[in-house]
């Protein structure tokens, strides 16, 4: 099994599939590497597809920090081992872990697309009426990781993934829980809620790819139109695109972003729907 070195010495586990253009998808702050499957499965066509476990969690070192400095860094050692340069693809804070990448070594990172998450920081939600965009919310949620994990896990995946019935959804908390253990995940959400990446997602420029939908926020963050003017106002050379679903019901639809990224098929930045 292929496995990348980090600075400190920490070993990553990552696996890859596919040819063609490199595209690594990102982790996020409690990823389980099923959540991968729909996009990895839709782009090993024509690509080579890696996925990587985060530091601390499944097959590797279970060790820290877990700042988000050190998940780009970590994210920059699996390119480079897999034979980069990448487009990152992530959701949640994995856009935030690419535009650091990106801004750090452009020669391996080429672009950063957001399939449901941009780099803004939740101050950007401040006028928005959002879960993100409340102290107390967030607060009461970050308590509620340390004293009930698979409970806020069960929360946040219900709320993303409305296709998910019961029992999908039990089994997925429960493989989530196993794969990314608390001690990880939230001091990772910990550093997401203070994150405020728009100084780095405006040096990404028109490499950045942010997907827009009505259907992804689950009530934390702006959706659709609302998250569109968002990103153009605080990331105006940023690429907008408008999906129906996110990568789990329209992997196809990311799917087409990234390969319009990886051919250098360019659009005005504020272009804000694709024909996928």
């Amino acid at each position: 099994m292929p496995r990348a070195t980090a600075a400190d010495g920490v070993e990553l586990h990552y696996e890859e599939r596919g040819s063609g253009p490199l595209v690594v998808l990102s982790c996020y702050w409690s990823l389980h590497p099923s959540a991968f499957e729909p996009i990895a499965r839709e782009l090993e066509r024509d690509h080579r597809v890696v996925t990587y476990h985060d530091r601390g969690s499944g097959l590797s070192e279970r060790s820290g920090p877990y700042d988000l400095d050190t998940a780009a860094a970590d994210l920059l050692t699996v390119i480079e081992a897999a034979g980069g340069p990448a487009v990152v693809a992530g959701v949640a804070d994995g856009p935030s872990r690419g535009v650091r990448a990106l801004v750090e070594r452009p020669d391996l990172v080429t672009a950063v697309v957001g399939a449901a998450g941009a780099p803004v920081g939740r101050t950007a939600f401040e006028e928005a009426d959002v879960l993100a965009s409340s102290e107390s919310v967030v607060g009461a949620l970050l308590q509620q990781v340390e004293t009930d994990y698979r409970g806020v896990l069960r929360s946040v995946l219900a709320a993303t993934n409305a296709q998910m019935g019961d029992d999908e959804l039990r089994e997925r908390v429960a493989a989530q829980a196993e794969h990314c253990p608390v001690e990880a995940a939230a001091p990772r959400l910990r550093a997401w809620a203070v994150d405020e990446p728009a100084e780095l997602g405006r040096a990404a420029a028109d490499r950045l790819w942010v997907l827009v939908s009505e259907r992804v926020s689950g009530g934390w963050f702006p959706a659709g139109a609302e998250m569109a003017r968002v990103v153009t106002r605080v990331l105006p050379e940023a690429h907008v695109v408008e999906v129906d679903d996110g990568w789990v019901s329209r992997p196809d639809q990311t799917a087409a972003v990234i390969r319009r990224v990886t051919t250098g098929e360019r659009a005005p930045a504020g272009e804000n729907r694709i024909n996928a």
